[in-house]
């Protein structure tokens, strides 16, 4: 027929031999490439967490800044932890409180470094706009941020036995 192709089916159908029907490299992606995708998959479902959570809490709810983000900061890391533990990294096999209590170290860390980030350009570099600070805050700050909470997550919260240095899969 025209336009349609054989597809072996399971009842009788020709398999080959080591056929992987999930996976990263079902989908054409290397293991590193595949942990790199989900962990931003599960980073941009928190980020909305803390996103939408500040934004109730300093709006209806009429929290002050810092008590609102403080009460994101933990929901949007609840979220990545547990999409994390669950998902990224559930071949992994570490549960229990001290992963968590890392997970939570390494996104301080990061915190951090956004913020230090904001302040050396706000007030080290002088750059003081509102679009200087979501640059240096919300942009660079968060794309540094972001390479820390990877290395961490996969190097201190989640480590894979075998794994040859930090950044190979």
């Amino acid at each position: 027929m025209v336009g349609t192709r054989a597809c072996p089916t399971r009842q009788g159908g020709p398999e080959t031999a080591g056929e992987e029907t999930a996976g990263p490299r079902a989908t054409g992606l290397g293991p590193a490439r595949h942990e790199g995708l989900a962990f931003a998959v599960v980073g941009l479902l928190a980020y909305a967490v803390d996103l939408a959570l500040f934004t109730c809490l300093r709006g209806p709810a009429a929290l002050g800044p810092l008590t609102a983000k403080a009460v994101s900061f933990v929901a949007g890391c609840t979220a990545a932890y547990a999409g994390n533990a669950r998902g990224t990294y559930r071949h992994t096999r570490r549960r229990g409180p001290r992963p968590c209590a890392a997970f939570f170290a390494v996104n301080a860390a990061g915190a951090v470094v956004q913020l230090l980030w904001l302040t050396v350009g706000h007030y080290g570099l002088g750059f003081t706009s509102q679009l200087a600070d979501t640059v240096s805050g919300a942009a660079i700050g968060m794309a540094l941020a972001t390479v820390l909470r990877f290395w961490g997550t996969r190097t201190l919260v989640f480590p894979v036995e075998g794994r040859v240095g930090s950044w190979t899969g």
